[in-house]
């Protein structure tokens, strides 16, 4: 595996502290026959290169470098879209975009998202059937409210948070979802900014351990972070002021009958804004894993944290200016690497060996396997996804034959990963005969020079894929099935 340009110096301190005083991983620390507690922690448009461990230098991320000391960090991760709904769709059902019923963001007015149907197998309802308690707390995205793609109906036992990713551009909204009932946020109204969204939504998820202390349970943390808009509680955009000159100032809708409905508010201060919001990402991973430590679960749970795509260019966000790319090309709705390879580290003490690190070539799709490996449930639903707890215990590990990826948005994308090759399409629904571009990610992690010459009998190989792993979608049909 070529060098990806990680600069790892602030976690080489931490990884020599972590093996210092951690010993190699002790199956027997696991409590006997006790299922683990699964807590998923998911950012919103945060970069492959927007945390510490993976080389971020403008700001700090010391919570999630120190998950990365006592875990697994992985180098060759990827979400399950360039966009956030189907992304998540293939995180919660094990299928890849050319399967999934979610394949783009589809609105429901007056909110939410089109709806998964209520015959899928979700994620949660495959652990909720092993004995798990579940909650799901921030952004949603997958069925309007009462619908059966809402949470409730779809595994959960408990929701708190935004419905809504339109309305999830918001971090000082009107109301909030618990479960079915609206909360209204009276510290919100008219124009005020006294309830902070995620802080809100906290609260909930450190309530939910404290609750379920007793039972094995699955915690999903959708975090709307950093999402636009760009906005952060006062005493965090002091903390980062003055410090990103020159500063990027965003003009958005501050008045009238959009206010809060979608478009983003104005930021006169977007490369601190988006620091801060880092900045108290990472603040909330530290408390969860403070509070599993408080009650003593910290050895019996796995901890994941990843992001849903790439960062994203909206609402001032300026992902050149942090190299939230880090090595790697391409933005949110992107198919290049830089819109869907993502940062993902996992810990799980007995488990996980602390301070390593893993290449192995991994998807959203491939979550609902591994955790059905660890708690000994049947998939009876299909699935394109393949589990990587062998990777993550040191184990030989099944490698995939290939990841696929449709976008049917920007006039129709595609890309494959087999190996080192990664192929991309673009332009389908327009130029159908438009070249593909072909690039060998062992030697050119950043896309630059596309060698579809050179080798015309791979560009063959994954344009077959490309059909293969296409199956068609009434609501999302591909241009020539219109």
């Amino acid at each position: 595996m070529a060098n990806l340009g990680l600069k790892v110096t602030g976690l080489g301190l931490i990884l020599l502290s972590m093996l210092n005083c951690n010993s190699a991983p002790n199956k027997e620390k696991q409590s006997e026959g006790k299922l683990p507690n699964i807590v998923y922690i998911l950012a919103d448009d945060l970069g492959y290169g927007d945390l510490g461990c993976y080389g971020q230098n403008s700001f700090q991320t010391p919570h999630l470098d120190r998950l990365a000391g006592e875990g697994m960090l992985f180098t060759q991760h990827y979400s399950g879209s360039t966009v956030c709904a189907p992304s998540r769709c293939a995180l919660m059902t094990g299928m890849h975009t050319g399967h999934t019923f979610i394949r783009g963001n589809k609105e429901v007015r007056p909110e939410g998202q089109f709806p998964i149907p209520a015959a899928t197998r979700t994620m949660a309802e495959v652990l909720k059937d092993k004995g798990y308690s579940t909650g799901a707390f921030g952004k949603w995205g997958l069925g309007y409210p009462g619908s059966e793609g809402d949470p409730l109906s779809q595994g959960f036992d408990r929701f708190y948070g935004y419905n809504c990713q339109r309305l999830g551009h918001h971090y000082y909204p009107y109301y909030l979802w618990d479960n079915r009932d609206t909360v209204h946020l009276t510290g919100n109204a008219g124009k005020q900014k006294n309830q902070y969204g995620p802080e809100l939504i906290q609260e909930q998820v450190l309530s939910f351990i404290d609750d379920h202390k007793e039972d094995p349970f699955f915690l999903f943390v959708p975090s709307i972070i950093p999402h636009a808009e760009l906005i952060a509680p006062e005493p965090l955009m002091e903390k980062y002021r003055g410090k990103y000159l020159p500063e990027k100032a965003y003009e958005g809708t501050d008045d009238g009958p959009q206010y809060r409905q979608g478009p983003y508010e104005s930021q006169p201060e977007s490369h601190a804004a988006f620091a801060a919001m880092v900045d108290l990402l990472d603040q909330h991973v530290g408390q969860i894993l403070s509070k599993l430590q408080e009650h003593g679960l910290t050895d019996n749970t796995l901890v994941i944290f990843t992001s849903d795509n790439g960062p994203h260019l909206e609402g001032g966000a300026d992902p050149d200016y942090f190299d939230s790319n880090g090595p790697l090309k391409g933005y949110k709705r992107d198919l290049y690497e830089g819109g869907i390879r993502v940062p993902m580290i996992a810990k799980w003490p007995g488990q996980i060996e602390p301070g390593t690190r893993s290449d192995h070539i991994s998807a959203f799709w491939d979550v609902l396997p591994t955790l059905a490996e660890i708690v000994d449930a049947d998939l009876s639903d299909p699935v394109d996804g393949i589990s990587f707890l062998p990777a993550m215990t040191g184990q030989p590990q099944q490698e995939h034959d290939f990841l696929y990826w449709e976008f049917p948005s920007v006039l129709g994308r595609q890309a494959i990963r087999k190996g080192r090759w990664k192929a991309i399409r673009y332009d389908v629904f327009t130029n159908p005969s438009r070249a593909i571009e072909l690039y060998d990610l062992s030697a050119d992690p950043g896309e630059e020079n596309n060698v579809a010459s050179q080798y015309p009998e791979v560009v063959d190989e994954l344009r077959n894929h490309m059909v293969s792993a296409h199956a068609p979608s009434e609501l999302f049909p591909w241009e020539g099935e219109r």
